[in-house]
């Protein structure tokens, strides 16, 4: 009930008990302006070609104000008309691309991962759905319609799960927009609630499939171009938990093939890779995953207190030269300790480490280079695209 108070008891990622913090949350209503969709424009003049404005809408979550949209006002609030708007005003503005940031979508509205796929597709089916049995029924855009057919690329990660998936994948498997960052959670069942005489029994009813016929249960949607990522996936996603679904697959449907990113994905990769490798804020994420896979995998602890601490340290050195490597190729000044990372901050105790047993080099200020630079470098890729292929990426029904 609003008003009222909660009280939590939060042990850092860390993971000692004596460090335990007691957090009071007061309940309140949660507003969609929230985790509305968001816009802006990144110039890319570095490729020594035509400079290019590339549009960013981030969605948070696939949402539909049921209320509103119930009672017929006009004016509910969804996922789709607040990108629609959007996109029109990223048009006016001039933009030569649209990125889809879906990177920690955990999903929502299934009405609107098929409205949102309309947006940018002609007409056609966006999903498949198997219940009990052998049926299956698709949803999509009926009719022929207004839709925006410039170059798209959509970001995802671990984080990016159900609805964000069937968005990914259609656009993927209509050769609509090139996707981008890690592989999505794999989160493709629906579940239904049962009411019991004491509590609820929670049923699997049916299941999502791509228009491709391929499931996004277990293995979730494969980016065209991988981003590194500290998430760890046997720790996130379905693929992590006992007993999941498997993936499997049924018939395709029939579909347009719009065409536009195979013939030119190769020399994107190509371009891409060669980015990276001299990129500091990829090399820093490169860095830290390795370090934090090295220190996760040693069979052997110290009991030894003393041991155990002369370990961290070793461990907090480490993280420290990465970071330090980092803010060297940035021109930025070097740090003498990991606190300096969180200096100021009332929560440095609770910095976000990997695991129990590994110190982390990751700040606020690391974290918002390292999406600046995942970001930018999609506006890149999208821009090589747009370079390469010309009228066949800027215009979706050229073929």
């Amino acid at each position: 009930k609003k008003g009222t108070v909660v009280r939590l008891d939060v042990i850092p990622a860390a993971g000692r008990a004596d460090e335990a913090r007691r957090l009071t949350i007061t309940r309140n209503e949660v507003q969609l302006e929230e985790q509305a969709a968001q816009s802006k424009i990144i110039e890319i003049n570095d490729l020594g070609s035509i400079p290019r404005k590339i549009g960013v809408i981030d969605i948070p979550a696939f949402y539909l104000d049921f209320d509103a949209y119930r009672k017929g006002d006009p004016d509910f609030r969804s996922t789709t008309r607040d990108v629609a708007k959007l996109v029109n005003e990223l048009n006016d503005a001039g933009v030569d691309g649209l990125v889809i940031d879906l990177r920690g979508n955990g999903g929502g509205s299934l009405r609107e991962a098929n409205e949102l796929t309309g947006l940018f597709i002609e007409y056609g089916p966006t999903v498949q759905i198997r219940g009990t049995g052998s049926r299956v029924w698709r949803d999509g855009k009926r009719r022929r319609g207004p839709y925006y057919d410039g170059p798209v690329a959509i970001m995802i990660d671990r984080l990016s799960a159900s609805a964000s998936e069937i968005f990914a994948g259609a656009l993927q498997d209509y050769g609509r927009a090139i996707v981008v960052g890690d592989r999505s959670f794999g989160k493709g069942t629906v579940q239904t609630l049962l009411d019991l005489p004491e509590g609820q029994l929670k049923i699997t009813e049916s299941k999502f499939y791509r228009i491709s016929g391929d499931s996004t249960q277990h293995r979730g949607v494969i980016p065209d171009i991988s981003y590194p990522s500290l998430l760890q996936h046997d720790e996130i996603g379905e693929s992590s938990l006992d007993k999941a679904l498997d993936w499997d697959r049924i018939a395709p449907v029939r579909h347009k093939d719009y065409g536009v990113v195979d013939a030119i994905l190769p020399t994107l990769v190509a371009k891409h890779t060669e980015r990276a490798n001299s990129d500091p804020d990829f090399q820093y994420i490169w860095d830290q995953k390795a370090l934090a896979e090295k220190v996760r995998g040693a069979e052997v602890l110290p009991l030894n207190e003393a041991q155990r601490i002369a370990q961290r340290t070793s461990q907090e050195i480490q993280y420290l030269a990465i970071e330090n490597t980092r803010r060297q190729a940035k021109g930025m000044d070097a740090l003498a300790s990991l606190d300096e990372l969180v200096d100021g901050d009332e929560d440095s105790s609770d910095m976000p480490l990997a695991s129990a047993e590994e110190p982390s080099a990751v700040s606020d200020e690391s974290e918002a280079d390292e999406a600046d630079a995942l970001i930018t470098e999609t506006a890149r890729i999208l821009a090589d695209a747009i370079n390469l292929s010309g009228p066949v990426m800027a215009r979706a029904d050229s073929r």
